[in-house]
């Protein structure tokens, strides 16, 4: 009644979650396909993170970046150990933050640098945020309109035509930016080839490989970091969504020689990297390493049950998965969250399943049978 109606609610109401399930406001159980679009990572009602968290509150929540942070320090070294060369931790609040810091650290980099080169390359149908620089880093119109004019200093190219993206590269470009699995364009994968073209472009042309995380990144593909299936190196990356297993933070990670440009006042975030956000931090990273091979095993055993369905494409790795049909979704997504299965619709066609990284062989038996009578 006093929420502005920016979203289109689906009509549940859920008021606890234990595990892979949640419970709506009237008792009823749904398996959680979803995780709060990929930020539940551990489930709901984790017992570590419980206990972090409750126990972070009683000592201390917020004091502010003008001070040490013991806790920032911890987790990002954490975050770093998983990176493929020494780096150093930018913390925000969400996914949006860690692509606007990192396309202001890209810029900064050059101009300190005196180079006049500013322009960022991006993806057809990727997805960055909607604040001005990511909502512009944003290669879909649907999201631009009303809101023009976007930002000028952004190149769209077509994912893996390493052609197109050659065409786009100019002498006043800073930066190359994708995700090695588009979410919100439709689990659509990177080619391996496309993304060492790309890499090689970057260290032809002297430009940053810039990759976004959000969704990939905290073990939801299998990996830690997404990008280590395919053997690039990115001079930057970006984290959010389940690295605070349902606690809001995001972060931004960048090679040394690139991280050092971002000098006292030229960027920062009053709550970012909050002593309770970074205490949740921890639990998920320390759990999401030890369940790495649980995901890569899990999500190829959904892989084949989605494929067994025989009722579209299936696309994405690990715990991302996508399952393209041939008609729009958005019913579908409907008539399984009244069977008690919460999944999304993305890209029109494509349903989107992000399930916790705790999610076992059964669950997902329980979610493609619901499917089946579904489809």
């Amino acid at each position: 009644m006093y929420v502005i109606k920016n979203y289109s609610r689906l009509p549940v109401s859920f008021v606890r979650g234990e595990g892979v399930y949640l419970y709506d406001d009237k008792d009823k159980r749904y398996l959680d396909f979803l995780s709060g679009i990929a930020v539940c990572s551990l489930g709901h009602s984790h017992p570590k993170l419980v206990e972090a968290i409750c126990g972070q509150a009683k000592e201390l929540l917020h004091v502010s970046n003008l001070f040490e942070n013991p806790w920032q320090e911890e987790l990002a070294e954490k975050l770093v150990e998983e990176f493929w060369t020494a780096g150093k931790v930018f913390f925000c609040n969400s996914g949006t933050e860690a692509n606007e810091a990192a396309i202001k650290l890209a810029r900064k980099f050059f101009r300190d640098r005196g180079e006049d080169r500013y322009r960022i390359i991006t993806f057809r149908k990727g997805f960055h945020g909607r604040t001005y620089g990511s909502l512009s880093a944003t290669a879909q119109e649907q999201f631009h309109r009303g809101f023009e004019p976007i930002l000028e200093g952004f190149d769209y190219a077509e994912l893996n035509d390493i052609d197109s993206v050659r065409e786009r590269l100019r002498e006043d470009t800073a930066g190359i930016m994708l995700e090695v699995i588009q979410g919100e364009g439709g689990v659509n994968e990177c080619d391996p080839e496309f993304l060492r073209g790309v890499q090689e472009l970057c260290r032809e042309r002297g430009v940053l490989l810039i990759v976004d995380e959000v969704q990939t990144g905290i073990g939801r593909t299998g990996r830690f970091y997404g990008y280590q299936h395919y053997g690039i190196e990115p001079d930057i990356i970006t984290l959010a969504k389940g690295l605070g297993g349902g606690v809001p933070i995001g972060a931004m990670l960048a090679r040394d020689e690139v991280a050092k440009h971002l000098t006292p006042g030229s960027h920062g975030s009053t709550f970012g990297g909050n002593a309770l956000a970074c205490r949740a931090g921890l639990v998920v990273v320390e759990e999401v390493k030890r369940l790495l091979p649980h995901v890569a095993e899990v999500g190829a055993y959904f892989r084949k049950k989605l494929e067994d369905l025989k009722v579209g494409k299936v696309k994405g790795r690990g715990l991302m998965l996508g399952l393209e049909l041939e008609r729009e979704c958005r019913d579908v997504v409907l008539e399984a969250l009244e069977r008690g299965l919460v999944v999304n619709c993305t890209a029109g066609r494509v349903l989107r399943f992000l399930p916790p990284l705790t999610v076992e062989k059964e669950h997902v038996d329980e979610a493609v049978d619901i499917l089946k009578r579904v489809l």
